[in-house]
């Protein structure tokens, strides 16, 4: 099956395929079935399947799946080895913990910059690395030929940055800027990520528990007729 034929909601499972298998990894789970898998990530067995298949499939009739070697070939399709020379642009809160927390080399990426455009802001150090004043972007890019860029800036100034930063060959945009961003380049990607969504899931869930919990079961409007 070729890339394009591979449902965007399959590669969205392979990340978590690969943490849930470097965490029995190392509970020191050597293999594992797939009804095991399922198990453990709350799927099904068959879906599972489906989904490794969709890259060739890595299992063995009667053993299953060795933990290690699924881990490193999911690792392989998700491109971890790449080392994807990444810029991050604005460093306030939200900007300051994901260069502070995320493991970049985990995720097959290298931050090699930071920026933001407020003058008290450029000049410190954060996570280790120099904090570079926005008006140094366009040379730094020329010169260090980043790839992807973490957005954290407003919303309004989002597209600007961006299509100022596909000119200098950045080709990736993980974007935390509130709107979503859109390129009619397919070749250009983009992950816009909206936490509130993540959220909201959670308040549905609870609004329409709480519903339930609330409507009168068949049993109780039988006993008030």
């Amino acid at each position: 099956m070729s890339k394009q034929e591979i449902s965007p909601s399959v590669i969205r499972r392979l990340p978590r395929y690969h943490r849930f298998l470097g965490e029995l990894a190392e509970q020191g789970i050597v293999r594992i079935s797939s009804k095991e898998l399922s198990q453990q990530m709350g799927m099904t067995a068959s879906q599972i399947r489906q989904d490794l298949n969709c890259f060739g499939g890595f299992g063995q009739q009667g053993y299953g799946y060795n933990v290690c070697a699924l881990r490193d070939e999911i690792g392989q399709i998700l491109g971890i080895s790449g080392r994807r020379r990444t810029i991050l642009i604005g460093l306030g809160n939200l900007g300051r913990a994901i260069a502070s927390h995320v493991s970049f080399p985990d995720c097959g990426c290298e931050l090699i910059g930071l920026f933001d455009s407020n003058p008290f802001v450029a000049g410190k150090d954060i996570a280790g690395m120099p904090v570079h004043h926005t008006d140094t972007l366009t040379g730094f890019c020329h010169q260090e030929h980043p790839e992807l860029a973490i957005l954290c800036v407003p919303e309004n100034a989002a597209p600007r940055i961006a299509q100022s930063l596909v000119l200098l060959g950045v080709r990736a945009f993980w974007n935390f800027s509130h709107g979503d961003l859109r390129f009619e380049d397919s070749a250009i990607l983009v992950e816009n990520v909206h936490l509130a969504d993540s959220l909201l899931t959670l308040t549905y869930g609870l609004e329409h528990e709480s519903r339930n919990e609330s409507a009168p079961s068949d049993a109780d409007s039988d006993k008030s007729k």
